[in-house]
């Protein structure tokens, strides 16, 4: 699903069907965005902000994951990437109705590896100093992604979730409920092991034209999905938020550590 996090929630907002937000001149709102093709992933994110205080806030975390991935590479400590990020992000100030605030790392978000199907693929790159002293290696897949915040850098699960994808090691697990037998048969025919939101369910392809055609539209799911988050087979990922009244910036692209060069897989003219 395509993030649309606003303002203190750093990231996994995307509107749930009836939900009517509206953008504002003063949001600052992360547009966390994805693809991919039989598996493999291409993960990005950028920030949108129309009033001009926010720039440098945004130009901060921009340059951190600039930095991040100029310095990751194959046989690259995971924390060396963390430091150099942390040090470009915390050299930024933003002033906010005469207020100046410190831009922080969001000190428990970080970028990831990427694995077939594996959003997550079990290494995390840090964006703040002092992790992991695992080496990056050849031909793996990074997502290198940096928040920053003008709240206190830490963020906590809140709000209603949006966000689910299946456990990419889920238990078998009997199932009694019939709905919940035929939510998860419609999981894992049109999504797998990728992320999925509720919005999606019920459109009429239930989220795949592709695979479903117009008869994908699942009714009365809730219960269903709550049985199958509580025995492990989905996880859901609520909104990740800072405190309120604070602003956070997200920015993210996707490289592969090819044997002979580091490639930007996500990079466009535009960004």
């Amino acid at each position: 699903p395509t993030g649309c996090s606003l303002n203190h929630v750093a990231a996994h907002y995307t509107p749930n069907p009836g939900d009517d937000t509206v953008l504002q001149y003063d949001d600052v709102m992360k547009v966390d965005f994805g693809c991919q093709i039989d598996g493999r992933i291409i993960d990005s994110a950028w920030t949108v902000s129309f009033n001009p205080r926010y720039d440098p806030l945004l130009q901060a975390v921009k340059e951190a994951t600039d930095m991040g991935i100029k310095t990751a590479g194959i046989d690259v400590r995971l924390c060396d990437v963390g430091e150099a990020v942390q040090e470009v992000m915390e050299s930024y100030e933003v002033e906010i109705d005469g207020k100046t605030y410190p831009v922080q790392c969001i000190r428990n978000l970080n970028g990831h590896s990427i694995g077939p199907y594996q959003i997550h693929a079990g290494k995390s790159v840090p964006i703040v100093k002092g992790g992991d002293t695992t080496k990056m290696e050849e031909d793996e897949m990074y997502a290198i992604e940096t928040f920053g915040t003008t709240g206190r850098g830490y963020i906590v699960e809140d709000l209603e979730c949006s966000h689910y994808m299946k456990n990419f090691h889920a238990p078998h697990v009997p199932l009694r409920l019939p709905r919940s037998k035929k939510l998860l048969s419609h999981i894992n025919k049109t999504f797998g092991t990728l992320a999925f939101c509720k919005r999606w369910l019920e459109r009429p392809d239930g989220g795949s034209a592709a695979v479903n055609g117009t008869n994908g539209k699942q009714e009365k799911y809730m219960g269903a999905l709550k049985n199958l988050c509580d025995v492990g087979i989905i996880q859901p990922y609520p909104p990740l938020c800072d405190i309120k009244g604070s602003y956070t910036a997200q920015y993210e692209h996707t490289i592969m550590l090819r044997p002979t060069c580091k490639e930007i897989v996500s990079r466009g003219d535009d960004y």
